[in-house]
Protein backbone atom coordinates (compact mmCIF):
# COMPACT_ATOMS: atom_id res chain seq x y z
CA UNK A 1 0.00 0.00 0.00
CA UNK A 2 0.69 3.35 -0.42
CA UNK A 3 -0.45 6.62 1.66
CA UNK A 4 0.58 9.85 -0.01
CA UNK A 5 0.39 12.41 2.57
CA UNK A 6 0.34 16.33 1.40
CA UNK A 7 0.28 18.57 4.67
CA UNK A 8 0.43 21.51 5.12
CA UNK A 9 1.08 22.86 9.30
CA UNK A 10 2.40 25.75 10.87
CA UNK A 11 1.42 28.06 13.94
CA UNK A 12 -0.78 31.15 13.32
CA UNK A 13 0.32 33.01 16.44
CA UNK A 14 3.98 33.14 16.04
CA UNK A 15 4.48 36.21 13.94
CA UNK A 16 4.94 36.79 9.96
CA UNK A 17 7.81 34.03 8.74
CA UNK A 18 6.91 30.30 9.28
CA UNK A 19 10.11 29.29 8.41
CA UNK A 20 11.93 28.81 11.68
CA UNK A 21 8.84 26.59 13.31
CA UNK A 22 8.13 24.95 10.00
CA UNK A 23 11.97 23.79 9.93
CA UNK A 24 11.23 21.79 13.40
CA UNK A 25 8.60 19.71 11.52
CA UNK A 26 10.31 19.11 8.32
CA UNK A 27 13.34 17.86 10.94
CA UNK A 28 10.46 15.72 12.37
CA UNK A 29 9.64 14.45 8.92
CA UNK A 30 13.41 14.00 7.75
CA UNK A 31 13.87 11.84 11.33
CA UNK A 32 10.85 9.37 10.77
CA UNK A 33 13.22 8.00 8.14
CA UNK A 34 10.07 8.03 5.14
CA UNK A 35 10.37 9.90 1.94
CA UNK A 36 9.17 12.94 1.28
CA UNK A 37 9.20 16.53 -0.81
CA UNK A 38 9.54 19.58 0.71
CA UNK A 39 7.26 21.87 -1.79
CA UNK A 40 6.87 26.04 -1.13
CA UNK A 41 3.39 25.33 -0.08
CA UNK A 42 3.49 21.85 1.27
CA UNK A 43 5.21 18.66 2.20
CA UNK A 44 4.23 15.46 0.11
CA UNK A 45 5.57 12.20 2.35
CA UNK A 46 4.72 8.78 1.41
CA UNK A 47 4.06 6.05 4.20
CA UNK A 48 2.99 2.37 3.87
CA UNK A 49 0.16 2.36 5.84
CA UNK A 50 -3.06 5.34 7.31
CA UNK A 51 -1.51 4.73 10.88
CA UNK A 52 2.15 5.99 10.04
CA UNK A 53 0.67 8.91 8.47
CA UNK A 54 -1.61 9.65 11.10
CA UNK A 55 1.18 9.49 13.56
CA UNK A 56 3.60 11.55 11.61
CA UNK A 57 0.76 14.00 11.91
CA UNK A 58 0.28 13.95 15.34
CA UNK A 59 4.36 14.11 15.91
CA UNK A 60 4.48 16.69 14.21
CA UNK A 61 1.51 18.70 16.19
CA UNK A 62 3.59 17.27 19.16
CA UNK A 63 6.89 19.35 18.30
CA UNK A 64 4.75 22.32 17.59
CA UNK A 65 3.07 22.28 20.86
CA UNK A 66 6.22 21.68 22.41
CA UNK A 67 8.10 24.68 20.91
CA UNK A 68 5.04 26.85 22.09
CA UNK A 69 2.40 26.96 19.95
CA UNK A 70 -0.97 27.75 20.82
CA UNK A 71 -2.98 27.62 17.67
CA UNK A 72 -1.82 25.46 14.47
CA UNK A 73 -3.02 25.67 11.28
CA UNK A 74 -3.09 22.20 9.36
CA UNK A 75 -4.13 21.30 5.64
CA UNK A 76 -3.69 17.67 5.32
CA UNK A 77 -4.93 15.45 1.90
CA UNK A 78 -4.36 12.03 0.89
CA UNK A 79 -3.87 9.68 -1.59
CA UNK A 80 -4.27 5.63 -0.69
CA UNK A 81 -3.42 3.00 -2.94
CA UNK A 82 -3.55 -0.32 -2.63
CA UNK A 83 -0.77 -2.14 -4.34
CA UNK A 84 1.34 -0.05 -5.44
CA UNK A 85 4.96 1.98 -3.88
CA UNK A 86 7.10 4.65 -4.51
CA UNK A 87 4.29 7.39 -5.69
CA UNK A 88 6.02 9.97 -4.55
CA UNK A 89 8.10 9.58 -7.64
CA UNK A 90 6.61 7.21 -10.55
CA UNK A 91 3.11 9.27 -10.29
CA UNK A 92 5.70 12.70 -11.57
CA UNK A 93 7.51 10.11 -14.25
CA UNK A 94 4.43 9.22 -15.46
CA UNK A 95 3.79 12.50 -16.39
CA UNK A 96 7.44 13.28 -17.80
CA UNK A 97 6.45 9.85 -19.73
CA UNK A 98 4.14 11.89 -21.81
CA UNK A 99 5.26 15.16 -21.99
CA UNK A 100 9.22 15.56 -20.67
CA UNK A 101 10.36 16.58 -17.78
CA UNK A 102 8.63 19.19 -15.52
CA UNK A 103 9.88 21.72 -13.42
CA UNK A 104 10.42 19.99 -10.02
Amino acid sequence: MSVLLNMAMFPTDHGQSKSEEVSQIIKVIKESGYRYKLTAMSTVIETNKMSEALNLVSKCYEKLEEIGSKRVYAALTFDIREGHENRLEEKVKSVEDKIGEVSK
